[in-house]
């Protein structure tokens, strides 16, 4: 992640982007001490230093969007295991059923980021369809839909029901009509960046992900959690998702790949909380996994997700919670073949060799730009397609460990019930206190 110099502008548009974050679930996130948005948001330069806000919201510190999103899930999901029960909201998650309540705070966290990530992302968009500089705009239209979709997404994959708009008494729709409205926000930024590429200057001034790429994966992502199957399809052949690091280069660039980056001023909060050995570590070696979803005996996967460390050895992340300036992907190279085998095998007419084709590129990649490889030998089949789907769900589950999606992976591939810790979340007092429309929460 970039470091963000401490000048009048960045300190002015840093509050604009940070304060209010407690009174959040109102959806009332202006300021009535600081000038208007209209003037606050009126230049390239302060629109930028917004669209960098957008992202210290969602990636940074244990009340972003992303941690929370990942330690939900890892929990609900039986990923991860908890190392002290002092932690009142993890255990909570931990327990799960009616443990999980109105007051956790790790769940308020994710809905009030989400919630503030959306309404600043709408304010840089308005801010920046009114610039003369269209190239420019572009670019800070796709970089904050970026951190937008992945909001909505996150929303939509542990409510019910979630609200797209931004107001004290916004309405809710159904979960799936969040993932299409994250869809068409990618479809708006896509058009405007093919109507005005991004510029140079944009990319040299803000940008430190591929803008581009991660739209398109992310479209292909939330085509294939809301059943768009020929969406999915499409959107995932448009991703460039290189497999090895490119020669003469020792190191990932946003040419390459897009994640989120991270350095010792902003660090990768996830490797923090990890590293303290005090919250969360894997749940066993097997990532959880139990039955015909053990992971084979040779799968890299698992030493690149775990570690055995200290003093006495436990079993502790290791992957993208090894550094605390080591990156996190928006989206792992791996995880677009397993949405082509999905959406093949599930389409009308499934395409069962298509699918097992895609899926055999995560069991035999050896590695990719982040390490990440299983090395095993390719299946054969034949398999029906009940077979297939539980196999990429199996691999989903090793190549996308701790990644925030497997909660949303358990109902869509059936999973008993036995195996999670909650279905669907609670919705956060502070929601339910100020918002009438906020709907029953759900049985679990």
């Amino acid at each position: 992640m970039k470091n963000f110099k401490k000048n009048s502008i960045y300190i002015a548009c840093s509050l604009l982007t940070l304060t209010g974050m407690m009174s959040s679930c109102k959806k009332d996130f202006e300021d009535p001490s600081r000038a208007s948005t209209e003037v606050a948001l009126g230049s390239s330069q302060a629109l930028s230093a917004v669209a960098m806000g957008v992202n210290r919201t969602y990636t940074l510190s244990r009340t972003g969007v992303l941690f929370n999103s990942v330690t939900a899930s890892g929990f609900a999901s039986n990923e991860l295991r908890l190392l002290n029960a002092g932690n009142i909201p993890e255990l909570q998650l931990s327990t799960g059923g009616s443990a999980v309540d109105g007051t956790n705070t790790i769940l308020f966290n994710m809905w009030a980021s989400s919630l503030k990530v959306i309404d600043e992302s709408n304010k840089v968009i308005a801010g920046a369809e009114a610039l003369g500089d269209k190239n420019y705009a572009a670019g800070l239209i796709g970089y904050v839909t970026v951190f937008k979709a992945l909001s909505l997404g996150t929303l939509s994959s542990f409510w019910e029901k979630v609200p797209v708009t931004i107001g004290k008494a916004a309405p809710f729709v159904d979960r799936m009509d969040g993932y299409k409205a994250a869809i068409a926000a990618i479809d708006n930024a896509l058009t405007k960046i093919t109507a005005n590429p991004i510029s140079t200057q944009f990319n040299s001034t803000v940008n430190n992900i591929n803008i581009v790429n991660a739209l398109h994966a992310l479209k292909a992502r939330y085509a294939l959690f809301s059943g768009q199957y020929a969406i999915a399809l499409s959107e995932a052949n448009a991703v460039v998702t290189p497999t090895v690091i490119p020669p003469n280069k020792n190191t990932i660039t946003s040419a390459d790949i897009s994640p989120f980056k991270f350095d010792a001023a902003n660090v990768n909060i996830i490797a923090s909380v990890a590293s303290s050995n005090n919250v969360f570590q894997p749940t066993d070696a097997n990532l959880g996994l139990t039955g015909t979803l053990v992971p084979d005996a040779n799968d890299k996967r698992i030493p690149f997700y775990t570690i055995m460390a200290g003093s006495p050895a436990s079993l502790r992340m290791a992957g993208f919670a090894t550094s605390v300036t080591g990156s996190f992907p928006i989206f792992l190279p791996g995880e677009i073949p397993l949405i082509k085998a999905e959406a093949y095998a599930r389409q009308t007419t499934p395409d069962l060799n298509s699918a097992l084709t895609e899926l055999n590129k995560v069991i035999t990649k050896t590695t990719d730009v982040f390490g990440v490889g299983a090395s095993l030998t390719a299946l054969t089949g034949p398999y029906t397609q009940p077979q297939l789907l539980e196999l990429i769900y199996k691999h989903r589950c090793i190549e996308l460990f701790a990644s925030g999606l497997k909660l949303e992976d358990m109902r869509r591939f059936g999973r008993p019930v036995a195996e999670m810790k909650r279905r669907f979340m609670p919705y956060p007092f502070q929601e339910r206190d100020n918002n009438p429309n906020t709907p029953a929460n759900p049985t679990f």
